[in-house]
């Protein structure tokens, strides 16, 4: 059996499955479920000093589901950070740490753009032993005139700046979560590691407008009639997140190798998991999929994980970490490895290959168009 136990910028997890912030993090007793049923690491909902500015609407998901089987695939939500008050989670933070003392709870925090405030919130968090923080720098939607979330981490120069305020009086690790709503993750992500963050957290949702009803013509989730773009989330981001955490994971490799990073995007199964680990994560983030499954899904995403490393011969986490970040190149270096390949090909392979697959844009036939499409397709 593979040990599946995981430390991250010094936090011993039992895996590397971590509730994402949200609701499955909301209040003490749903973070008592999770670590009940065994995740590594708790996030709690993000936390801010001044939570009755925070009132949310209903509904305020709306769900993508396939044509077919009607399995949730996409899911898009317009919800904010917590309503609830800042002393309260004080004293909830206190409790979970006092009935779980060795399991990781990471205060998510959120504030405008003020020093005072985010020395606050981050002294006064640490002082109820929470593990560590992770910065809420990418809610896509709510409180943008207050230039939180989004509207700060789509800044690099803010970004540092507010890191910088937070690495001078935080104690415990901390990890800037980034928004994908930005042309170059690259350069947020370097900001925060410069002002010293210890990892980075990504991808946050996607900003995004779900659909509309063909009934009413409103747009989802409608809220007397109205609403506003939300956060996309579930199966369909998976292919963007790992786009992205290969790219950041390539930031740290080769200019912060000392740093941490944990995925999130679509995560729903331990196969799920494994690759966002190939590419570089060293703890995955899930979110929406409790939503969808509950949080019982853990012991099944342990048990895949298992299997894979298993079936790879992999002992621990770090045995796979970071793999396959060394398959990608540019496209004139994959032009000059097929045409170093196809000249070491029988000639009988190589006719083979061409009449399986196009290989210029004058080959397309109308009649042939899906089979040719499929032939150029893996999986």
């Amino acid at each position: 059996m593979a040990d599946l136990s995981t430390v991250v910028n010094g936090l011993k997890m039992p895996n590397p499955f971590v509730i994402g912030s949200g609701p499955p993090g909301t209040n003490a007793n749903v973070i008592g479920k999770a670590f009940d049923e065994g995740w590594g690491a708790v996030i709690c909902k993000t936390v801010s000093l001044e939570a009755d500015k925070v009132i949310n609407v209903q509904p305020r998901y709306a769900r993508l589901r396939s044509r077919e089987s009607k399995e949730i695939y996409g899911w898009e939500n317009i919800e904010l950070i917590s309503d609830r008050s800042f002393e309260t989670w004080i004293e909830e933070f206190k409790q979970i740490k006092d009935k779980y003392p060795d399991r990781i709870l990471i205060a998510s925090v959120m504030e405008e753009f003020r020093k005072e405030a985010w020395v606050e919130i981050i002294e006064r968090c640490q002082d109820t032993g929470v593990d560590a923080f992770e910065l809420n720098f990418s809610c896509p939607h709510g409180l943008p005139e207050r230039k939180m979330g989004s509207a700060m981490g789509e800044n690099p120069e803010i970004l540092e700046e507010v890191t910088g305020w937070v690495h001078d009086v935080a104690k415990v690790p901390v990890w800037a979560k980034m928004t994908p709503n930005v042309t170059h993750i690259e350069d947020p992500t370097r900001a925060a590691l410069r002002a010293g963050c210890e990892g980075i957290s990504a991808i946050n949702t996607i900003r995004s407008v779900l659909g509309v009803d063909l009934e009413t013509l409103r747009p989802e989730p409608s809220v007397e009639g109205y609403t506003t773009p939300g956060g996309y989330s579930c199966q369909a981001v998976l292919p963007i997140a790992l786009r992205m955490v290969m790219e950041i994971a390539t930031v740290i490799r080769d200019e912060f190798p000392d740093r941490t990073l944990s995925g999130i995007g679509g995560i729903e199964t331990g196969t799920d998991a494994a690759q966002f680990i190939l590419l570089g994560a060293d703890t995955v983030q899930v979110c929406t999929g409790v939503m969808k499954m509950g949080y019982r899904m853990v012991q099944r995403m342990c048990e895949e994980l298992d299997a894979f490393m298993n079936r790879h011969g992999f002992n621990t986490l770090a045995d796979f970490k970071g793999h396959s970040l060394q398959f990608f190149t540019t496209h004139a270096e994959l032009v000059r490895i097929q045409a170093e390949a196809r000249e070491k090909k029988s000639a009988a392979a190589h006719k083979a290959q061409a009449d399986e697959m196009i290989r210029k844009d004058t080959e397309w036939r109308g009649d042939d168009f899906v089979e040719q499409s499929d032939a150029l397709a893996r999986g």
